[in-house]
């Protein structure tokens, strides 16, 4: 077992304290920069895309998984990055001032709404995001002159700085920039007073007021930052997509951002990582179940839904902590091995005793 013996100050804020941590990172780091050399270009769009997943996983895990904050609304967030950037850049904006008002709309919206939802709780606060979100759709379907409608959007030619970027791998290398960027700041986002008021609210509002945090702004914060990063994921989602319906961005899409932070791990920005991975490993698995499985079944219509929903429930059964938390009991085994005990993870109820009170 590896024993830490801090010598500086600079020790404190590391965010990777252990060796073994920081080489797995450098390998994972390395081999996402030097993707493009041994992969062809579809697995290098899936790879893309999953990137673009973790940064959508992280801006909702903001919310969700450090503000204690329901929505089953957030791919509203990601419609409106993917319609505001393609909008702008049709009108000749630049993309690196098209990212800028962009992810401002998306966090000015989200707090807006969080203004509305800051004296909501549990199921109220999920169905007033979910009535947000057949909001924006229905308003993106119905706005014909400037989204398309129904009939869709073209993005238009990704740019940047007046460069054409039409190789997959210049797209990737952008993907990968900006999920380099959106994790350190959400990593360094909680060693501030905002983010450490977050946590605050996650575990128990009644103790967080005690202390003097507002908690009604805190959760208008919240909602403006997951929906900032959220809407800069719709940016970069765009151009996967090439063309923009308002049906890609409906309750199906919130289901699937769900399920990537609970069965990635609530409260880790790893977690969010994780679910990507699996979001992006999932239709694959899909679709082996439609050969597999009889056509009465395999060809129904709400077979993925069904398997999203069903997913869910057996992680928050079987493996609350999500895959982070199954990855943190398997380092931890062999970091204690042989000394390991399995009493060293009982489960534990994540509230206070003050939260009782309410």
């Amino acid at each position: 077992m590896q024993v830490l013996f801090k010598t500086r100050y600079e020790d404190d804020i590391h965010f990777l304290a252990k060796t073994g941590e920081k080489i797995r990172v450098g390998l994972v780091v390395l081999l996402l920069i030097a993707a493009p050399l041994f992969l062809q270009n579809y697995y290098l769009a899936e790879l893309g895309l999953m990137l673009v997943y973790a940064i959508a996983g992280i801006g909702l895990m903001i919310l969700t998984g450090h503000t204690g904050q329901v929505s089953f609304g957030h791919a509203a967030f990601l419609a409106i990055g993917a319609y505001c950037h393609s909008i702008l850049i049709s009108h000749g904006v630049p993309f690196s001032v098209s990212v800028v008002l962009t992810v401002t709309l998306s966090g000015v919206i989200g707090m807006l709404l969080g203004r509305s939802a800051s004296k909501m709780h549990g199921f109220y606060l999920a169905i007033a995001t979910l009535a947000f979100l057949i909001l924006v759709e229905t308003f993106l379907g119905e706005w014909e002159a400037v989204t398309g409608g129904h009939a869709g959007f073209k993005v238009p030619a990704l740019k940047l700085f007046g460069i054409p970027l039409k190789a997959m791998w210049q797209q990737y290398y952008l993907d990968l920039f900006f999920v380099f960027v959106v994790v350190l700041g959400a990593a360094n986002l909680f060693r501030t007073p905002t983010g450490r008021s977050f946590l605050a609210v996650r575990d128990s509002e009644l103790s967080a007021r005690s202390l003097g945090v507002s908690v009604e702004w805190v959760k208008i914060q919240s909602f403006g930052v997951s929906a900032a990063i959220t809407g800069l994921a719709g940016v970069l989602l765009a151009h996967h997509l090439s063309y923009l319906s308002p049906e890609v961005f409906g309750v199906l899409e919130s289901l699937k951002l769900m399920l990537m932070i609970v069965v990635g791990g609530l409260g880790s920005i790893l977690g969010a990582i994780f679910g990507a991975i699996l979001i992006s490993l999932l239709p694959i698995a899909i679709s082996f179940l439609r050969d597999v499985l009889p056509p009465a079944v395999g060809q129904q219509a709400g077979l993925e839904p069904l398997l999203f929903g069903l997913i869910i429930v057996v992680f928050i059964v079987f493996e609350p902590q999500g895959i982070y938390g199954r990855w943190m009991k398997i380092r931890f085994f062999f970091e204690t091995f042989p000394y390991y005990r399995k009493s060293s993870f009982v489960r534990q109820k994540s509230y206070l005793k003050t939260e009782r009170m309410r």
